[in-house]
């Protein structure tokens, strides 16, 4: 299902945000991918796709299908195989975000909730009482307060709210600052003087380009100096989402930590920590944003990290499916039992005619100009259009500042190429393209990366099957060892991995391991000389197990008549004490939900497709879907 093409039940988005460095940086060894949420290429948990579009608005229908039509399929990418034997069947992919719901499994082994949405009793008692104003302080009308939280929510057309202020003693003007400030999180305050009358200016801090600093609050040397929370979000991004808050709470990205971004397209539920702001101050955020809520707070002495996370547990609804329910039961049994082949998931390739894999390639091979070209060219298919006048000015003047002026968003991979170009020049490109957030850019070789995996395992899996054999690798610890044809015997294809590639990892010694020279060196790279002369794209390469078996796996096929109500009861539903979604036995609509928990770094889509034998692409579901509805 496209991720743009249907209106979602719930309220929409206020506003869009655009995003920022989200991932951590590559290790300098080789990693186990199992282990760590980022272990080798990083990437987000499941279904975002690298950022090479601008803005973040959504396209219609029609116009989407249109684009997938240029956009991959599975076979572009290397996934071809699959390890059961059952038959397959259809079904319809995230047709609504809310049938795509993700909680996040923390260290402890525990699926996070938001079923909380209370302020911690130790964090009431520790912060003194706020000192209470005369009562011939200044007080906010009725209208003003209006005014002021219309312009909070940036439902007011103008920028800013102005209040003269007819008294104009300091100690009055410091109240209206502070009630401003307390009441409305969000805004920011200033004085001006206009024609001999003070005025005091309300402004939104989400509109300034630069953040300010974070205020200096009270804080008990008995709490810990991190907030930790819960962070339950519908239909955006990680790093959206967190861009949000900061801006709200006049803070910067990096004073949030977390421990795995997770998807837009999806409900999800995850813990975040930020630093030394209390509990108070983001439970109020809950009465202004929307499509986020805020919960389970408390305090701890240690942020977040990348990786901690144990893994992810799914909720899943694939609707229309034309499966008999003898054929589900296979299906989802023969996933239990034995797993799915680790593919990196479509996601990771991008949605547009320019492969991301294809820029990181050009990276890899220090061919700069051609990596100017595949992100900055016009490509086939539907985009937004500002993006298609900016690639048309790009082709014609080759004049980065002309092209630039054509982007409303300038945060985009395009924009800030473009600017790179243009403070930079043509003859400094590697300085230019620098100036693309460090992990945007990793993620194009990591692109190309993956694709090289995919491509390996399958004819791993093709030549054989799902036994561990002679020249297979296995892990001994974080090292990689070469299993002999007696150790073969002993082992399972579970504990198989295979290396994506880099200057310090050991490859299968069987005839498929020789396949990764012939691959890179029809590629124009050497295997032998993975050092890159930009540390940055240098890569140690990591080890990822060619199966992996979910754990938790449970399964119905439930019937429904509303094809527009949710089929599955959300954190929030049940905070708010609304109704779990009612199934009808006669109902005319089918459909499968499932439910399984996955290690980091593994990608459900790959499961959905091994239950389904279904390619899971856009550009198929789209296909799909668009069948379904006609």
């Amino acid at each position: 299902m496209a991720e743009s093409e249907l209106v979602p039940v719930q309220v929409g988005e206020k506003r869009g945000c655009t995003e920022d460095d989200e991932e951590d940086a590559p290790s300098k060894k080789p990693r186990v991918e199992d282990d760590h949420k980022n272990g080798g290429p990083p990437h987000r948990d499941e279904e975002d796709e690298p950022e090479d579009e601008a803005g973040d608005g959504e396209e219609d229908g029609e116009t989407f299908a249109d684009m997938m039509k240029h956009g991959l399929t599975e076979l572009d990418v290397g996934i071809l195989k699959y390890v059961s034997d059952h038959e397959g069947f259809s079904g319809i992919l995230k047709e609504r975000y809310s049938d795509f719901v993700v909680h996040e499994i923390n260290k402890q082994g525990k699926i996070v909730h938001l079923d909380d949405l209370s302020i911690p009793a130790e964090a009431a008692e520790e912060v003194p009482a706020a000192p209470q104003p005369p009562e011939e302080s200044y007080v906010l009308t009725e209208e003003q307060t209006k005014q002021l939280g219309e312009l909070q929510l940036l439902r007011n057309k103008e920028d800013n709210v102005s209040i003269e202020v007819v008294d104009d003693t300091k100690e009055k003007r410091t109240l209206v600052h502070k009630a401003i400030k307390t009441q409305f999180p969000g805004l920011e305050t200033k004085t001006e003087e206009r024609d001999g009358h003070k005025f005091i200016v309300a402004y939104h801090v989400a509109g300034k380009k630069a953040l300010a600093a974070p205020r200096k609050h009270f804080w008990p040397k008995n709490r810990g100096s991190f907030c930790h929370f819960v962070l339950y979000k519908e239909n955006k991004d990680t790093m959206d989402a967190i861009n949000v808050l900061s801006k709200f709470l006049r803070l910067r990205p990096n004073m949030f930590s977390y421990m795995g971004t997770k998807d837009k397209r999806a409900i999800t539920v995850q813990e975040i920590a930020v630093l030394k702001i209390t509990a108070e101050r983001l439970a109020h955020l809950n009465k202004c944003l929307m499509n986020l809520k805020l919960g389970n707070f408390c305090y701890k002495n240690h942020p977040l990290k990348l990786g901690e996370l144990q893994g992810n547990h799914f909720t899943v609804v694939i609707r229309n499916i034309s499966g008999t329910d003898e054929q589900v039961h296979q299906a989802l049994t023969s996933l239990k039992q034995t797993g799915f082949i680790n593919y990196y998931g479509m996601q990771r390739f991008g949605t547009t005619a320019v492969p991301t894999q294809q820029v990181g390639r050009a990276i890899l091979k220090n061919n700069w100009n051609e990596v100017v070209d595949l992100i900055l060219k016009p490509r086939p298919g539907a985009e937004k259009e500002f993006l298609v006048r900016c690639r048309e000015e790009w082709a014609k003047t080759q004049d980065p500042e002309a092209a630039l002026k054509k982007l409303p968003n300038k945060r985009c991979v395009e924009g800030q190429l473009l600017r790179g170009l243009s403070m930079y020049g043509k003859k400094n490109i590697v300085t230019a393209f620098g100036l693309i957030p460090r992990n945007n850019r990793l993620m194009y070789i990591h692109s190309y990366q993956s694709v090289v995996w995919n491509t390996m395992v399958s004819r791993r899996i093709e030549a054989f099957g799902l036994k561990a054999v002679e020249g297979d690798l296995v892990l001994r610890g974080t090292a990689a060892h070469v299993l002999s044809a007696e150790e073969a015997e002993t082992c399972s294809i579970h504990d198989v991995v295979m290396p994506l590639p880099g200057f310090d990892v050991i490859y299968p010694s069987h005839h498929v391991g020789k396949g990764y020279r012939e691959l890179l060196s029809a590629d124009g790279l050497d295997i032998d000389n993975m050092r890159h002369k930009v540390k940055d794209y240098s890569l140690a390469g990591a080890y990822r197990r060619i199966i992996i078996r979910p754990s938790d796996v449970s399964w119905e096929v439930i019937h429904y008549d509303d094809p527009r109500i949710s089929l599955v009861h959300s954190d929030y539903e049940k905070l708010e004490n609304k109704p779990a979604p009612v199934f009808n036995k006669e109902g005319k609509f089918r459909a499968l939900r499932m439910e399984f928990s996955l290690p980091p770094s593994t990608y459900a889509t790959m499961a959905i497709r091994e239950v389904l034998k279904l390619d899971t692409s856009i550009k198929k579901q789209t296909q799909l879907n668009t069948t379904w509805f006609n």
